[in-house]
């Protein structure tokens, strides 16, 4: 969730007000807590906030309007990350985690100095891109400089960038750590390092990446783990690289996800998922769908195999040029188009409200993946479906995820283009 009301956000919920809400007549309203009986009328007029005698002397605060009361997890996190504590956050998807702790990253700046003052690391590419555009438009009016350092990308102008000034720099690991190492990325001032999806950040994959870069960083540097799941090995890891770190964990049997109708399809072989994937495309009338597969091989395979049969759908893997990634993300995110077909570097943290649809073509290789990929929709209370395509061995895969998330997939019925 990018956009709260301020009314709710900071009245209601006794948090401190960021710096990024302001009424561009009056310059910046910065940080104050609220005082919970305060009762002073409220009008709303053209998205901003009028208080006629607010505290602190302030006429207007500037309200990005889009959401009127805090998630659970921005109730509970934000005030801390604030105070200044190590904290690890948990909550299901599209519950505005990003928001979480994009608020409190504008909240820790001082804007008057010009150098990275908070990292944030995220798994891929896109999510990486889609955190600095969350924060460039929370601060809009704050004038934060924010540089999205990802690999695929020209290092020339990560260099120019980075020698211009940025207040946060959000990243994949590897590049950020090779804009370390050239002393393009000082990290001197850095005051905040926040690890977004930790599970897959904390992983083997990223790991050794992960600390590299944190030996770079001040050893009072506080750190912000967020993600929709954290197994409890990940917990025990963070001991290493986080003091007295606040504990913000949502139960696993509340884990599974509001709003998201979830099915199986039997299907026997695997050579007919293909011909149950035709008939759905026949039968549903989608707004837009992500379709995973477990492999960059059977992504390029199911995508050929759709356009010969007259299909219109994209695609999108790890190994396709950062343009090409870029070019399809925007298309997807427009509506130009409906369908894609990912691997799992679609599952984590992208944002596309307009899904409503999941199909999981090959059933994800573990638990935590399922979630993540089935959040893709339903976001932000909307409501989803989700379709999994089950061969007789996945049969017990299947029930794992159900006893797990302690949730009930169930055949799908026959009107199920009514529930999308």
């Amino acid at each position: 969730a990018l956009k709260q009301s301020a009314h709710s956000m900071f009245v209601e919920y006794n948090i401190c007000l960021p710096k990024c809400f302001r009424c561009p007549t009056l310059g910046p309203v910065y940080s104050c807590l609220l005082s919970p009986g305060l009762n002073t009328p409220w009008e709303i007029d053209h998205h901003y906030l009028c208080v006629p005698d607010g505290p602190a002397g302030n006429k207007c605060m500037f309200s990005i309007s889009g959401f009127e009361k805090p998630s659970a997890i921005q109730q509970r996190a934000i005030k801390q990350i604030i105070k200044g504590r190590d904290v690890i956050a948990q909550s299901q998807s599209g519950t505005g985690k990003t928001a979480t702790f994009c608020v409190s990253v504008l909240q820790c700046l001082d804007i008057q100095v010009r150098e990275t003052q908070a990292l944030i690391l995220a798994p891929t590419r896109e999510l990486a891109g889609q955190i600095q555009k969350v924060l460039l438009a929370l601060g809009d009016y704050m004038n934060v400089q924010c540089h999205a350092c990802i690999g695929g990308t020209n290092v020339g102008e990560d260099i120019r960038k980075l020698d211009y000034g940025q207040h946060v720099v959000a990243g994949t690991p590897g590049r950020v750590f090779d804009m370390i190492r050239r002393r393009s990325l000082r990290t001197r001032a850095i005051k905040m390092l926040v690890l977004d999806e930790a599970d897959e950040m904390l992983n083997k994959g990223f790991k050794e990446q992960i600390y590299d870069v944190y030996r770079y960083l001040p050893p009072a540097t506080q750190v912000v783990l967020i993600s929709a799941t954290l197994p409890h090995e990940i917990l025990e890891m963070t001991n290493k690289f986080m003091t007295d770190p606040i504990r913000i964990l949502v139960k696993r049997d509340e884990l599974t996800l509001e709003g998201i109708k979830q099915f199986f399809v039997a299907v026997e072989r695997e050579e007919w998922k293909f011909d149950t994937l035709c008939d759905l495309y026949d039968t549903l009338t989608i707004t837009q769908a992500v379709i995973f597969c477990n492999t960059k091989r059977k992504v390029d395979w199911l995508t050929e195999k759709m356009r010969e049969a007259n299909f219109t759908v994209s695609s999108m893997h790890g190994d396709m040029p950062q343009k090409e990634r870029e070019s399809i993300m925007k298309e997807f995110r427009s509506g130009a188009s409906r369908v894609l077909i990912s691997t799992d570097v679609w599952a984590r943290g992208l944002d596309v409200p307009q899904v409503s649809l999941i199909i999981n073509y090959d059933l994800p290789n573990n638990r935590e993946l399922y979630i993540h990929r089935i959040g893709r929709s339903g976001r932000y209370g909307r409501k989803g479906v989700a379709i999994n395509f089950v061969k007789n061995d996945d049969i017990r895969i299947l029930r794992d995820i159900e006893q797990y998330y302690s949730t009930q997939i169930d055949e799908m019925p026959m009107n199920v283009a009514d529930l999308i």
